[in-house]
């Protein structure tokens, strides 16, 4: 069994008993979410220094961080650009300078010839010499010997107002106290920590907190100690167990019943497509159509690379749905997207006597009266829309179904705000991304959804080929697009800017359809950006689509969405300044259809290492969860998964790159404890997300 939680225990006591924290000391902390002395031991160093050691001058390179033991032979004020107090030291191997740009007549008095300093700095290369600028010193007498630190030296995180000896003193008074029998209370049971074989939690604390000197830290990247496992563990367990209660908490609810007999709709829409599906969207299917069947709300995402055909799989649930009876709302995160998924939906729902509704922010007035009217009577199938679906006139007859497209783009909120529309009967939710997500962190980040995968493009697919080039190639590149359409083919050409700035990236792609019109004046050129009408946009992407023209000038807008089957060239410019994530979805509008497919990355000169890395991984692979896992590790996790969602998976301690391995098992210890120790998960929930318990006041 675990120990019980002690009524004098770290978890209980405020900061502010704590020598040295006062009030204002004790707001700085609580901006960094600490509150007590748990939080304080709970926040672990960035890195450490080894100052157990002291280091010959003369082994001394530019770069190191070190402690040496020196006699001051020179100090001297120099005034040039910077005044500065510099301090020549020696050892027994050789000498230095101490640089100091701020410094008081004390200082001056205090580093005068034949002082005995020990300092610890960061060495640099100076001007003529190896300087240490504004080292950290202590004055050695025969009265005050100085001892050698026998643990590394901790870095933390912080705030202004808050420096490192402030946060050593803080972890020294609470490691304290820990000696004093006040406990960290061991919340996991011990059959857990046997078989994982964990260290107590007490000793993990403290052996990062001040790690043994003959540890080495540059290697824990690759191998954790033990210890950071132990703490990591933890709080993914918390986070696991955080949403499993926000589950079983909406499970909680009665869903509307859609019986797997009901195939009338969807064996209609089947008969009228003109492909058969793949094996991976009928395993989809089933897996959705038995989550329909339960009186128990569906909670489930899938994920399919671009071009998987997720569309027509949301369609065919849709439908089923129908048929039982309700309604359902489908809703993308841009006009365009949703613009795209209107006019799909509508294609295949108009033969089936369904009726489809369409909603955006820039629908007003009289017209938006109307759908909101037909919608609340029942005589809207489906609404397809965008967030102004959230919006609280929006009232439906009977929702059964919640499609969400593009999850990463919304808050998790946002999303649940939508089950509120469907009444006494909770609305089933399906959630599509066509953004691959590792699969370690799918189980995190969405471990309150049941997860499908369509991992299997329609048959004639062609991977895109891709190349790389400088845009010293441009005029060329411009060239080979002009041949490529005189052929009879289709091609789009992305600006991209640096600067977040839709206005500036919209100039960029005007100017450019002015250039390429002028170099290719043949062929027919138009254009889509983000601010123009949307009866503008639509115009122009209907006309793309219909072969009305050959090039379509566009920003990043089309990133997601845009299904022109004949277009197999697109031209990336300045494509070094996007992420992997965004190149992949990019690269995804061409290759959907039979003919061979192309993707130029131009890119400006001289290339950062990590853009040269994102650009090569482009050219190596097509296969979307590649280039995802390879984002995950140049990016982290909370990029990856979007800025809306970088909040709702942010660890104290836990890193979802380094600790994939751990993830299993805490989903694995999660059901354990729910099941046969469930008095201690809300204390392991509210250790590690206090009042951030996720999503449960949704």
């Amino acid at each position: 069994m675990m120990s019980g939680i002690p009524a004098a225990s770290v978890d209980g006591i405020p900061v502010t008993q704590l020598q040295g924290v006062g009030s204002q000391k004790a707001a700085r902390l609580a901006k960094l979410g600490i509150h007590t002395v748990q939080d304080v031991l709970f926040h672990l160093p960035l890195r450490y220094q080894d100052r157990t050691r002291i280091i010959p001058i003369r082994q001394l390179r530019a770069g190191d961080s070190a402690v040496i033991a020196v006699t001051v032979t020179q100090a001297e004020v120099q005034v040039g650009r910077r005044r500065s107090l510099m301090v020549q030291v020696t050892d027994d191997t050789g000498h230095l300078w101490l640089r100091f740009f701020y410094f008081s007549a004390m200082q001056r008095s205090q580093l005068q010839p034949g002082a005995q300093l020990r300092c610890f700095g960061e060495v640099r290369r100076g001007p003529h010499h190896l300087e240490l600028v504004h080292p950290e010193y202590q004055i050695i007498t025969a009265d005050q010997p100085i001892s050698m630190n026998e643990s590394l030296t901790p870095v933390y995180p912080t705030t202004e107002g808050l420096h490192q000896l402030s946060w050593r003193d803080l972890t020294e008074q609470a490691l304290a106290r820990l000696d004093q029998q006040m406990p960290l209370p061991e919340l996991l049971p011990d059959a857990v920590l046997q078989r994982l074989q964990l260290p107590p939690l007490p000793e993990a604390v403290r052996f990062l907190h001040r790690p043994p000197a003959e540890t080495a830290p540059h290697t824990w990247t690759d191998q954790p100690p033990p210890a950071q496992q132990r703490l990591a563990f933890e709080e993914l367990l918390a986070h696991q167990l955080s949403l499993r209660q926000l589950r079983a908490c909406q499970q909680a609810h009665p869903a509307p019943g859609v019986a797997t007999t009901l195939q009338h709709l969807a064996d209609q829409l089947r008969a009228s497509l003109p492909f058969q599906l793949t094996r991976a969207q009928d395993r989809v299917i089933a897996e959705i159509r038995a989550d329909l069947a339960s009186p128990h709300p569906m909670l489930r995402l899938v994920q399919g690379d671009v071009g998987s055909g997720k569309t027509i799989v949301a369609a065919l649930i849709a439908v089923a749905v129908i048929e039982a009876g309700y309604q359902v709302a489908l809703m993308a995160p841009t006009e365009l997207l949703a613009e795209q998924h209107r006019h799909n939906i509508s294609t295949w729902f108009t033969p089936l006597q369904l009726s489809v509704g369409w909603l955006s922010g820039r629908h007003k007035g009289k017209r938006r009266q109307q759908v909101l009217q037909a919608l609340v009577q029942g005589e809207l199938t489906i609404l397809v829309g965008t967030h102004a679906l959230f919006q609280q006139d929006v009232q439906f007859a009977r929702l059964g179904l919640v499609i969400v497209d593009e999850q990463h783009r919304f808050g998790v909120h946002q999303r649940l705000t939508l089950r509120n529309k469907g009444g006494a009967l909770q609305p089933h939710q399906l959630i599509m991304t066509a953004t691959p997500i590792p699969r370690t962190l799918a189980m995190t980040a969405y471990a309150d959804l049941d997860l499908s995968v369509i991992d299997q493009l329609p048959p004639g697919r062609q991977p895109v080929q891709t190349v790389v080039l400088s845009a010293q190639r441009r005029e060329q590149v411009i060239q080979r697009l002009g041949a490529h359409c005189q052929q009879g083919h289709q091609a789009y050409w992305v600006c991209t800017l640096i600067e977040e700035s839709e206005v500036l990236q919209c100039e960029t792609a005007e100017a450019s359809a002015i250039s390429l019109q002028q170099v290719l004046p043949d062929l027919r050129i138009g254009l889509v950006h983000g601010r123009l009408a949307a009866a503008e946009k639509e115009q122009t992407m209907r006309a793309f689509k219909a072969a009305e023209l050959d090039v379509l000038v566009a920003t990043t807008v089309i990133e997601v969405g845009v299904d022109v089957p004949q277009a197999s060239l697109m031209v990336i410019d300045n494509a070094e300044r996007l992420g992997l994530a965004q190149l992949h979805q990019l690269r995804g509008r061409v290759g959907r259809g039979a003919q061979a497919s192309f993707c130029v990355l131009l890119y400006q000169s001289p290339l950062s290492a990590l853009a040269r890395e994102r650009l090569a991984v482009m050219r190596a692979t097509s296969d979307g969860f590649a280039v995802a896992q390879k984002d995950l590790e140049l990016r982290g996790p909370g990029e990856v998964l979007g800025t809306r969602q970088t909040g709702e998976v942010r660890f104290r301690i836990a890193n979802l790159l380094r600790d994939q391995t751990l993830v299993p098992l805490a989903q694995s210890v999660a059901d354990e404890l729910l099941q046969d120790y469930p008095a201690i998960v809300p204390t392991l929930i509210q250790r590690w997300l206090g009042d951030k318990t996720r999503y449960s006041s949704v």
